[in-house]
């Protein structure tokens, strides 16, 4: 069989590692060599684990960059796993096809947006190049509709339109929206 790509996404709190993990587990059981890696940006609840914010938790090995990812994939690998795929740059796109090109299968990560509601890093490349998209939602926190969005609060306040593209933090500092309610102040 050729290689595939999948990639799960959609705004914080859509279970999308929740996914990752359960679609891990079942290429396990189907006794297939996976190689999990998630960005070392993200140390919220582990360093060295991909934890889902249910607590699920796989170990995984954290890069800085794609091409740490890439040095670290061994041959005999049939799936790779990456977590927080919106951290890494550009570089990923090229590895993911590469390894989709050498027969591999490539799970996937990551946020579509960031908190300004634009695309996040390389995710629409990613989503571009892969063989299945699952673009999940979560429960808007205001109106109990789908949220496509992450919002961004500042002590409780959406955050300004200036505010740095990335700040790891849970749900201290981030609500699923709905694009009704989702506010980025100017």
């Amino acid at each position: 069989m050729g290689g595939w790509i999948k990639i799960f996404t959609g705004p914080m709190f859509a279970r999308k590692t929740d996914e990752l993990l359960i679609e891990v587990k079942r290429y396990l059981l189907a006794k297939k060599k996976v190689v999990l890696f998630k960005h070392s940006i993200d140390s919220r609840y582990s360093h060295a684990e991909i934890v889902s914010h249910d607590g699920r938790r796989m170990e995984a090995i954290p890069v800085s960059s794609s091409d740490e990812l890439r040095s670290l994939i061994p041959d005999d690998a049939d799936v790779i796993a990456v977590d927080e795929v919106q951290f890494f740059d550009q570089g990923i796109v090229g590895v993911v096809k590469d390894l989709a090109k050498s027969g591999k299968t490539v799970l996937l990560a990551g946020l579509d947006k960031d908190f300004r509601g634009d695309p996040f890093g390389p995710m629409p490349y990613l989503l571009a190049i892969a063989d299945d998209v699952v673009k999940l939602t979560a429960v808007c926190t205001v109106c109990g509709g789908p949220a496509t969005m992450s919002q961004r609060l500042i002590d409780g306040k959406p955050a300004p339109k200036t505010s740095p593209t990335i700040l790891v933090a849970g749900k201290e500092s981030y609500e699923p929206r709905c694009r009704a309610h989702h506010i980025v102040i100017d």
